[in-house]
């Protein structure tokens, strides 16, 4: 545990560089001026030039006045990119602590380099990728990861940039930092996704077709006119004008306008369109991809089940399991139980008196309460893992019957606890308790719902598979599960209803897939880990819950709870591009 020197650091951080996430803005004046060199620019400039030779300025400077809005807009919309990485940068820990030339020492996490030695404590946010060398704690990485549940970490494990220590204190050595963390490489997705919008094909497709049928036109025009002995000076103006005709300068324009409009309704149904294009998005999407986390699922552990043992009741385990549970503590289990607790109708009423409470030790894999009972004495409750309890010294061994009820939970994708109490050295189990991250009430009806407006819903989740295939069934897919490392580029969004245990990058890299399909591709997220996915998605949502990064890197945002917003979303875009079509038919009749 000797650490770097500080001549050794110094020399480290000129190789690698600073451990942050590159500051890749573009100068405003160049973002400004990159709007008006584009494929849609080009046609409305080539427009302007026409009129301008024809001598038309008044017909230019209308023109110019559709190009000055709809590069205003774009270079607005384009500033959510760096919102999204500066959104991510936060989430970074500012400082570490770290054992440099034999004494432990505060420095900024910027200086870290591969190979320094940092301390974890409870509370603080991992300053770079690491691997633990001494101690157990508690990490959430769930805003790398998706995993609703913190893992037990200890010697040999590691943890990413960005992680939150629950509970405990860790030794670990630092093995990557700033782009070639993970949580870099994330941020580097999020700074590339790119996708050209629908609204821009539909429009560089109607300039195509035009440009084809009235080339052709133009060709015989010129032929008929030196038929007909025309001069130079006639044929010009007249070709000119031609060409100006084929060029559907208010096309843009339109689209927005209906865009605009169509945002302002879904606000008035709590659903906040932070890009335009969005809206025209939501219209044609055929594929999408929700996370299971905090999309799905509400991200809140509770108690699923409990099985108590004979004497006891449902009460009394949750009863006794809260006096071994941490009050007010970041432990989500401890947290989940004393709510159930708390909840029981009708609750127990004569449950011992709490003397001393153990907190939860990573090497027992246990959380114990000293406790009093009247002409009893003292006494003993435990809960932890099931394997763990069960094993103690002294503990009454539970029938083949129990065993198997504590598979048959595990094997349902639960997250089981055992709870037993009475003197040391003659524990007995009182009950099993069994946690889940359930599905929201509406995910079942909105897949159902999905499912008849001819969307394919696909969950992606870094999850397990066995959990993710059983909170899948609860919702309505029913499809295969993905759970084979990297995604295939060929992959199709019919071959799998399920992919689990997928990082950032996968998420970003499925939802090109399908687009190299042609599928027009949704993403429906709220956490950091589905940032990269929202970017590149055609319509990234963010659900009501989202952290800051997710929500700034959506072109969705909804704004209330559940995920009914998604079904009204594409109702209402549908609805919008009809509209516009019609308008469109009219117009062109």
């Amino acid at each position: 545990m000797n650490g770097l020197t500080t001549d050794e650091a110094q020399r480290k951080l000129k190789e690698f560089g600073p451990n942050q996430v590159s500051d890749v803005a573009v100068h405003p004046i160049r973002q400004a001026f990159s709007k008006f060199w584009a494929p849609v620019p080009w046609m409305l400039e080539a427009a302007i030039t026409l009129e301008v030779v024809l001598g038309k300025y008044a017909e230019a400077t209308i023109i110019g006045s559709l190009l000055v809005f709809n590069a205003v807009l774009g270079f607005f919309q384009e500033g959510r990119a760096q919102a999204t990485l500066a959104a991510l940068k936060s989430r970074l820990a500012l400082n570490a602590s770290v054992h440099r030339d034999g004494v432990w020492s505060i420095v900024q996490t910027a200086e870290l380099v591969p190979g320094d030695v940092v301390k974890l404590s409870v509370g603080a946010v991992v300053p770079a990728d690491a691997r633990l060398t001494q101690g157990e704690i508690l990490l959430d990485q769930s805003m790398l990861t998706g995993e609703s549940i913190p893992i037990e970490a200890g010697p040999d494990f590691q943890a990413c940039a960005g992680a939150l220590v629950r509970r405990g204190e860790a030794i670990a050595e630092v093995t990557a930092t700033g782009a070639r963390t993970k949580f870099g490489r994330t941020a580097e997705l999020v700074r590339t996704a790119h996708v050209t919008s629908s609204q821009q094909k539909a429009v560089l497709r109607v300039v195509r077709n035009l440009g084809m049928v009235n080339g052709v036109l133009i060709v015989l025009m010129v032929v008929y006119s030196i038929f007909l002995k025309f001069s130079v000076a006639e044929i010009i103006p007249l070709v000119l004008t031609a060409v100006l005709a084929s060029i559907p300068v208010a096309l843009p324009a339109t689209f927005t306008l209906a865009a605009a409009i169509g945002a302002r309704k879904l606000a008035g149904l709590g659903i906040l369109p932070t890009r335009l294009s969005a809206v025209d998005e939501a219209a044609s999407i055929d594929v999408l991809c929700v996370d299971k986390t905090g999309t799905l699922t509400g991200n809140q552990l509770t108690v699923d089940a409990v099985s108590p043992m004979p004497g006891f009741d449902d009460a009394h385990v949750l009863g006794l399991a809260s006096l071994a549970s941490s009050d007010g503590g970041q432990d989500p289990v401890d947290a989940a139980v004393r709510i159930a607790a708390s909840a029981s109708k009708p609750p127990a009423t004569d449950l011992p008196t709490l003397k001393k409470f153990i907190p939860f030790d990573s090497a027992t894999k246990m959380s114990e309460a000293i406790v009093t009972k009247i002409n009893e004495g003292d006494i003993s409750v435990v809960k932890g893992a099931y394997s763990a309890v069960v094993g103690l010294s002294g503990f009454t061994k539970p029938s083949d019957d129990t065993f198997a009820m504590a598979n048959k939970l595990e094997s349902q994708g639960l997250r089981v606890l055992a709870v037993a109490c009475g003197p040391k050295t003659s524990l007995k189990l009182v009950g099993m308790i069994a946690l889940s991250d359930p599905p929201r009430s509406d995910s079942a009806d909105l897949i159902s719902e999905l499912h008849g407006l001819g969307v394919r819903t696909i969950m992606v989740t870094g999850d397990a598979s066995v959990t993710a295939k059983i909170v899948a069934s609860k919702v309505g897919l029913n499809g295969a599960v993905f759970s084979e490392g990297a995604i295939p580029d060929h992959v199709r969004p019919e071959d799998f209803s399920v992919y689990a245990g997928v990082l950032p990058e996968g998420k970003y890299n499925l939802v090109k897939a399908f687009q190299k399909n042609g599928n027009t591709v949704g993403m429906c997220g709220d956490g950091a880990n589905d940032a990269p996915a929202l970017r590149q998605a055609q319509m990234g949502i963010a659900v009501s819950t989202a952290t800051d990064v997710a929500k700034s890197a959506a072109g969705i945002v909804l704004t209330k709870p559940g995920l009914v917003g998604i079904v009204a979303s594409i109702k209402e875009g549908r609805i919008i591009f009809s509209a516009y079509l019609y308008v469109r038919v009219e117009f062109d009749q």
